[in-house]
């Protein structure tokens, strides 16, 4: 990133500020008067104009003034932002919501708090799961060459798949298939059952090891898309907030988004491997809904273990120096909590 000398910064820093409060292009006028540059505004639109040139901040349609762009926001929150404390009232409100007891309760809690006191979308990933047992398999054919699997875990969940296979089996012979694994495998984890079928395939007519193997493959992905999740709260602030609800097409696919998890569990899982609060602005997401957003997230842990991370999603013209201070002491108290520590 080009290093900008101080008056550049901190014009740029007084820019991003003024956009971020009122949401209106930020003119030469404005920035000679608020940034405490004695500087005339011919100066400064000069500045305006190298800040532009290097792509942190850009004029939109025919307004005089500018905004900045995720580049101008990355560079802002990198080096220029200064976090303000959470305040003793909001800390305490936290604390009495984010108190030691059942864990989703308290996953629930801390989800619907980072949407209340941010006004954007709170988001908190769930620890994931201890290994699912298997309690049944069963496998029903569809047509040649397409069957239906069927597991049940230990705590009654349902998952299907449907396998693809080279050649076709009949009905007995997949009753035949099923009983096998239920006798030998009910009771344990896809991954135990994995390093045992390996072996006792070897045993077994070698037609049916395909089957088999697919089954074990495919009922290890649906448990393993199961085992861990998030709770999302508060969706529709992304409504209210005038810079994303402007593009209505954009905000279905957000919304889009949030009902298919997976994209959203992948960029969370990156800050569950991360120390401290993670932000990503606009593109830097990996995922085009989100290009409007910042995501702002931080892991927390249970007994010492990093288990799943907390965030806050909203658009990029956020008070950045309010959210990362209250995503980083949810973070801290969803720890707690969930240690069993007050």
């Amino acid at each position: 990133m080009s290093s900008l000398d101080q008056r550049s910064q901190i014009l740029l820093k007084t820019l991003v500020e003024h956009y971020i409060a009122d949401g209106q292009p930020v003119g030469s006028r404005a920035l000679s008067r608020f940034s405490g540059l004695q500087l005339s505004p011919a100066t400064v639109r000069n500045v305006m104009s190298d800040l532009e040139e290097l792509g942190f901040i850009t004029s939109p349609h025919t307004s005089a003034g500018r905004i900045p762009t995720a580049r101008g926001y990355r560079f802002f929150v990198d080096s220029l932002l200064k976090v303000s404390p959470v305040g003793s009232g909001q800390i305490e409100t936290l604390r009495d919501q984010i108190q030691p007891g059942e864990p989703q309760r308290v996953i629930n809690a801390a989800s619907q708090l980072l949407s209340d006191l941010t006004h954007f979308a709170g988001v908190v990933i769930s620890p994931r799961q201890e290994s699912t047992r298997i309690r049944q398999i069963e496998f029903l054919r569809l047509s040649e060459g397409r069957i239906l699997l069927i597991v049940v875990t230990a705590t009654g969940d349902v998952q299907n798949r449907i396998l693809f296979t080279k050649r076709s089996y009949s009905p007995s012979e997949l009753v035949t298939a099923a009983n096998y694994l239920n006798q030998h495998f009910a009771g344990l984890s896809f991954d135990e059952i994995r390093i045992r079928i390996q072996d006792e395939l070897k045993q077994l007519r070698s037609d049916m090891t395909e089957l088999m193997t697919a089954a074990v493959e495919a009922g290890s992905a649906a448990v393993a898309e199961h085992q861990q999740t998030y709770v999302i709260s508060g969706e529709t602030n992304l409504l209210d907030a005038e810079d994303l609800s402007s593009n209505m097409a954009r905000l279905r696919e957000l919304f889009k988004l949030f009902e298919q998890k997976t994209g959203l569990m992948q960029l969370l899982d990156i800050s569950n491997r991360a120390q401290g609060v993670q932000i990503f602005i606009g593109s830097e997401a990996g995922l085009s809904p989100l290009d409007d957003c910042s995501v702002v997230t931080a892991p927390y842990e249970v007994d010492g273990q990093l288990v799943g991370s907390v965030g806050v999603i909203g658009p990029t013209r956020m008070a950045y120096e309010r959210v990362i201070p209250i995503v980083d002491i949810t973070a801290r108290l969803l720890t707690n909590a969930l240690s069993g520590q007050n």
